[in-house]
């Protein structure tokens, strides 16, 4: 199969699925479902974009395998986290707020909305399939950091998703806003993380000698979800979901706490002692 049959089949697939999802969440009222089949479609899209036969390639190189390895463990992980909340009536608060916005024209909206999603899942597989493409003898040095920081930042956003879950499992936190564990360090672990996995992939496919210059391609990957995560989808529908619900309180944990990278703010402790 060409590359570019594959990517208008994998785009086909993906806008089919995103309308599948969009479907489940119109009957069910629920857009938690949105997410939860996005996190598993990215992983069967990249899994078969890591292990798919291509025109003129070698035979299976063991690199293909870490590659569709770690984004299925990276999607299993975040999907059924998602898949738990969206169960147990956790709507999304970020799509029940454009609902309001959008009125009488959310259904076409939300569609529209998720055929964007459906377009950016495309990339992030294209961009896996440059990773396990690599023809560099297996196992270099970027195998190696890209397998430790791939598992890191699952383990991260883990560890960072349990947190919050525990934390508004307790009574006495109503109405408070997070900042223990690595919530102290950044308002948006979790975002953190998810990025820091997709700069895996990079050092899995890059070689700096030059003879595969396609392992630059999977770069699109980590810079596709940084702006999403800061500038469009993410920070910015979060963070104005909190102002409005905790007001001042969030306010001031934004002055004293990063947004994205880890690192807590000189004289954070005094102010949120005060």
């Amino acid at each position: 199969m060409s590359i570019l049959l594959f990517a208008c089949c994998i785009a086909v697939l993906l806008c089919l699925v995103m309308a599948v999802a969009w479907a489940v969440a119109e009957r069910t009222g629920n857009s938690g479902w949105v997410d939860t089949i996005w996190s598993f479609a990215v992983g069967g899209a990249g899994g078969l974009a890591a292990l798919v036969p291509l025109d003129g390639a070698p035979g299976f190189l063991p690199r293909q395998f870490l590659v569709a390895g770690l984004v299925a463990v990276w999607s299993l992980r975040l999907g059924l986290h998602i898949l738990a909340r969206t169960r147990a009536g956790h709507d999304d608060p970020r799509y029940a707020h454009l609902r309001r916005e959008w009125g009488d024209a959310a259904p076409r909206n939300l569609f529209l909305f998720l055929q964007i999603q459906a377009v950016a899942a495309l990339v992030l597989a294209l961009a896996l399939l440059a990773a396990a493409r690599n023809p560099l003898p297996y196992f270099h040095l970027g195998d190696v950091l890209g397998l430790g920081l791939a598992l890191v930042a699952i383990s991260g956003e883990a560890v960072a998703d349990r947190q919050l879950a525990r934390f508004r499992a307790d009574p006495a936190n109503a109405g408070r806003v997070c900042d223990v564990g690595l919530w102290g360090l950044s308002r948006h672990p979790n975002y953190f993380f998810e990025w820091l996995g997709w700069m895996a992939y990079p050092l899995i496919g890059l070689d700096l000698g030059g003879a595969y210059g396609w392992g630059w391609a999977a770069f699109a990957a980590p810079a596709l979800i940084y702006w999403l995560l800061v500038h469009a989808s993410g920070i910015p529908p979060t963070e104005s979901h909190m102002l409005r619900s905790r007001g001042d309180a969030f306010r001031a944990y934004q002055r004293r706490v990063n947004a994205f990278w880890p690192w807590r703010r000189r004289g954070g402790d005094e102010e949120k002692r005060r």
